[in-house]
């Protein structure tokens, strides 16, 4: 099987553990992995803020580079997300279509649903408090959104179970955003940080040591108000953990 490692520039950047972390897994459990040193931004923030044909090239560019994989995986719902069901809609537009965006998988949704682990070697002794990004709740389905009504379920949860010795809780309002949202946090920055201290004042209730989650932009922006605040927790991709002892 083999795999085009996407990591959007943001993890890139800022948090390359996670890239690290993604790779060790993959290969682990035996998967053929490629990183095309080609790759660049997948578009995102352009559409975001409004100015789609400002996308256009970049998705081009993924879908050329991408197609040639079997499964593309990257550690971030929000851009898996954005690939997913942003890309089709913009390249329809130039009259393109989209080769990779049926094969695009989160890290964990492709640990879940594609390769169903069900083991891992590591251990992580700690109290972690789960943070469900609302890319990878909702458009991802990562778990039961509060507002279905559904019966509950959660894929990180899921594999966390796997590794020896976590400690896994959920803050109150299981499933409210942390307020970052992209270009949200840059258009309205007074309710995103209000917002992202409120999520984590619930996180720190847990009494976890950890907030963890599948998305390090929600890391990154209730990260930025733990060190601001010095306030008594620590972020850890999800990967970190279910990588924990490779």
């Amino acid at each position: 099987m083999r795999i085009g490692l996407f990591i959007p520039c943001y993890v890139n950047a800022i948090y390359p553990q996670v890239a690290l972390a993604s790779y060790k897994l993959l290969t682990h459990f035996g998967m053929d992995v490629d990183y095309p040193v080609d790759q660049t931004c997948c578009g995102q923030p352009m559409a975001n803020a409004g100015f789609e044909d400002k996308a256009l090239p970049l998705a081009n560019q993924f879908n050329e580079l991408f197609d040639q994989y079997d499964y593309i995986v990257a550690p971030s719902g929000s851009c898996v997300g954005f690939v997913k069901d942003g890309y089709p809609r913009i390249m329809e537009k130039d009259g393109c279509t989209s080769k990779v965006s049926g094969k695009v998988y989160d890290m964990c949704e492709f640990l879940h649903d594609i390769l169903k682990i069900d083991s891992l070697p590591g251990s992580f002794p700690h109290k972690v408090s789960l943070h469900n990004s609302c890319h990878g709740l909702r458009e991802l389905k990562l778990g039961s959104a509060s507002e279905l009504n559904i019966k509950p379920y959660s894929k990180i949860k899921d594999l966390l179970s796997l590794v020896k010795d976590v400690e896994v809780v959920e803050p109150e309002r299981v499933d409210e955003c942390c307020g970052f949202g992209g270009m949200f946090s840059i258009e309205e920055p007074a309710v995103s940080i209000r917002m992202g201290n409120d999520k984590v004042g619930c996180h720190i209730a847990t009494g976890a040591e950890y907030i963890t989650g599948p998305d390090s932009s929600c890391l990154m922006h209730m990260g930025g108000i733990v060190d601001k605040n010095k306030l008594p927790i620590k972020m850890i991709h999800v990967v970190e953990i279910l990588a924990a002892g490779l």
